[in-house]
């Protein structure tokens, strides 16, 4: 008897298209309630928190939007399909009227995850620079979360930089800050930095004792070297044992990424290799069954992007791990 699944689906072949239709993430359905989800995709054009001339993160969810159709897949390592198990919905952006004003902006965050967190949805997010997780885990993290069940979180954290710069008393203006986020959130108990992992850390740094004060937090950190040194393997017993049954948050920065993978991003570490994409991927994976309960990829610049769009890509299928890790978990659908 022949297999339906292999039937010509020409809904299914138009909705491959990522230039056909109204752009939403994955082509999942655009509900701004999410109470009607369990994953809660969103979009954070938001780009003040970096401060710098590398302004134009605030466009990376639309750039995800615009080919995320492409990455709309089952995923053959788990073997399930995360769109058929869980109910997931495109909620939308945040808004930001005061878009200039980083410290409304992650105000704007908090206050639009914590709703999402209220309603039980787990968030999968695009950025924006990195100062958008500190204001995606003031919602999740800590007495006020429902999703961590009042817990602080610990964070999976990938990126070529620390983001735990507290000799700074603000970045360019930027007090809650895409150099700074790492390390308020630990202050304020919504991150166990004890619990927590930095992994892909690389490059020349502007001064010698730059991963100290993630150290002093009691952040594990993995650098590259460490990780090309100890091997994959013994990185990913480093980082299952400290997640342990922790509510986990995942922060992927595209930066962590070899330049020849992910070249469109604000702050390029081209002095030493990153990430491969297989190597990433596998890192994601490594935590599979880890109560994960939201995750973000942040510092995309589209307008830095290859005419293929790469980096764009590159993101949405990193996105795709993180849906698909949380829904092989949460399963409800």
């Amino acid at each position: 008897m022949a297999d339906d699944t292999q039937k010509f689906d020409p809904e299914r072949m138009m909705d491959s298209l990522y230039w056909w239709g109204v752009p939403t993430l994955f082509r999942c359905p655009h509900d701004t309630d999410p109470a009607n989800c369990d994953i809660a995709l969103a979009g954070v054009p938001h780009s003040t928190g970096n401060g710098t001339t590398e302004r134009d993160q605030h466009l990376g969810p639309r750039a995800a939007r615009n080919v995320s159709a492409m990455a709309r897949r089952a995923h053959m390592k788990f073997g399930f399909s995360p769109w058929e198990t869980c109910r997931i919905s495109d909620v939308g952006d945040v808004p930001f009227p005061e878009a200039n004003d980083n410290e409304a902006c992650i105000e704007r965050i908090t206050d639009f995850y914590r709703a999402i967190d209220q309603a039980g949805a787990r968030p999968v997010s695009i950025g924006g620079d990195h100062s958008i997780t500190g204001g995606i885990v003031q919602a999740l993290g800590g007495e006020q979360g429902k999703l961590s069940g009042g817990r602080k979180v610990a964070l999976f954290h990938l990126d070529a930089h620390t983001d735990v710069y507290e000799h700074l008393d603000h970045f360019l203006g930027a007090k809650k800050s895409a150099a700074h986020w790492g390390s308020y959130l630990v202050h304020q108990g919504n991150v166990d930095a004890t619990r927590s992992v930095q992994i892909g850390l690389r490059g020349n740094a502007r001064t010698l004792d730059w991963l100290q004060p993630s150290i002093d937090l009691g952040y594990e950190v993995i650098t590259m070297d460490r990780y090309d040194e100890a091997g994959e393997d013994a990185c990913i017993d480093v980082i299952r044992e400290r997640l342990g049954d922790m509510p986990v948050y995942i922060t992927f920065d595209l930066d962590c990424l070899d330049p020849s993978v992910a070249p469109a991003v604000s702050n390029l570490e081209a002095g030493c290799d990153g990430f491969r994409m297989n190597q990433a991927v596998r890192l994601l994976q490594s935590v599979r069954g880890l109560n994960i309960i939201g995750g973000d990829v942040v510092c995309m610049m589209p307008t830095k992007d290859n005419p293929n769009n790469i980096t764009a890509h590159v993101a949405s299928a990193i996105m795709f791990e993180l849906i698909s890790l949380i829904a092989d978990r949460i399963g409800t659908k």
